[in-house]
């Protein structure tokens, strides 16, 4: 057995549920302890974060994960148990298998083969690991950040280890995600019964252009690395369940994915005033639940492109699209911030899985990026 397949299965059997870490982050810090790694617990909210660094100098390169997953849903539709790893005809079966648990244990392997080697090398490492991505992240990631910026400590390079690839290992590297901004709408109108609407101001009907015209606007053309903004309703509701009830309000959930040619504070300008023209009575609470970043092209993404080519002769592309992750605190004291991990095709899914042929190489390739920003 490989040491990365050996350490992901170690990973996988803790029942890591966001927030709770269950000892994967002590069992990575007594890992590299032996090999200099000073590591350093930042605990908030019920939430376990751990900063490891070896070395004084800079470039500073840091690893970036989670060690919480998302829960595993029904047991009874998984093939084995969600925290028992299991090989499968060439795939390795857990939670977190994939995200992120396999990208965790691909850094670790990676630092310690890597000092081995280089003993002496140049600048410094360090990982940076939480058990509150899947949730709010709210003590999480940025906590960290938060205590790096006090101390004025710097970081030169981060790899986030989220599972990027799309087809194939080492296909794409994320360098920059899109905002994310959502509003919990409430319009206000008159409850009476459906024979008499003229007694009763039904906030549906009321909505329904602004909606409408909200779902057309086009808010932006984007720009050279992210897509045009959109906008999504995920929720309406509205009515008592009885049918011949006209209800008093009507309550949407929506959010806009936003490109940085758009600000958050330009989007709420926009839809309210659109809201204003239609004439309606309503309550609109806002929520930013990430700023956009972007990583122009730099020696990161060139000395992981050029590992990724090395390793699996692929020729990886620079993409923005997806959810958000925690790189978009860590862009915030980093300038060259890039996510990459294995393929994302069951992340989140029963029978989460990865192949066990992918994880010597994703640890390679995270090995030949030290080597190429740190020899």
């Amino acid at each position: 057995m490989n040491a990365t397949l050996e350490l992901t299965q170690q990973l996988i059997r803790r029942r890591s549920v966001t927030p709770e870490d269950d000892g994967c982050q002590a069992l990575v810090a007594g890992r590299l302890a032996p090999l200099g790694f000073r590591a350093e617990t930042i605990a908030s909210g019920g939430v376990t974060n751990l900063w490891l660094r070896r070395g004084e100098a800079s470039p500073v390169l840091v690893f970036a994960g989670h060690t919480d997953v998302v829960p595993a849903g029904p047991l009874d539709q998984w093939r084995s148990d969600p925290f028992t790893p299991t090989v499968r005809d060439g795939l390795l079966y857990g939670r977190g298998a994939s995200d992120m648990k396999s990208s965790v244990a691909a850094f670790v392997v990676a630092a310690e083969e890597f000092v081995r080697a280089h003993p002496e090398h140049r600048g410094s490492i360090a990982l940076l690991l939480t058990s509150d991505e899947e949730g709010p992240a709210t003590d999480g990631t940025v906590k960290v950040v938060d205590a790096l910026r006090a101390r004025n400590e710097q970081i030169d390079y981060c790899i986030v280890g989220e599972p990027t690839s799309v087809d194939a290992l080492g296909d794409t590297i994320k360098n920059g995600r899109r905002g994310s901004l959502s509003g919990r709408l409430v319009v206000r109108g008159i409850q009476g019964h459906v024979a008499y609407p003229h007694l009763a101001r039904n906030p549906v009907h009321q909505l329904a252009p602004a909606l409408a015209e909200l779902a057309e606007e086009r808010w932006d053309d984007g720009d050279a690395s992210f897509p045009a903004t959109t906008f999504q309703v995920s929720n309406i509701r509205a009515g008592t369940g009885a049918t011949n009830v006209i209800p008093g309000t009507c309550e949407v959930d929506f959010n806009l994915r936003f490109a940085p040619v758009s600000t958050a504070e330009s989007l709420m300008q926009r839809i309210e005033a659109i809201l204003r023209s239609r004439g309606l009575e309503y309550d609109l609470a806002w929520t930013v639940g990430a700023e956009p970043f972007s990583t122009a092209p730099g020696p990161l993404s060139a000395a992981l492109a050029a590992s990724i080519r090395d390793v699996t002769g692929r020729e990886t592309q620079l993409s923005t699209s997806g959810g958000t992750s925690d790189g978009r605190f860590i862009a915030t004291i980093c300038r060259q911030v890039v996510e990459f991990g294995p393929p994302n095709a069951s992340v989140h899914k029963i029978d989460e899985h990865i192949a066990v042929a992918d994880l010597d190489p994703l640890m390679n390739i995270y090995r030949g990026a030290l080597e190429r920003l740190l020899t």
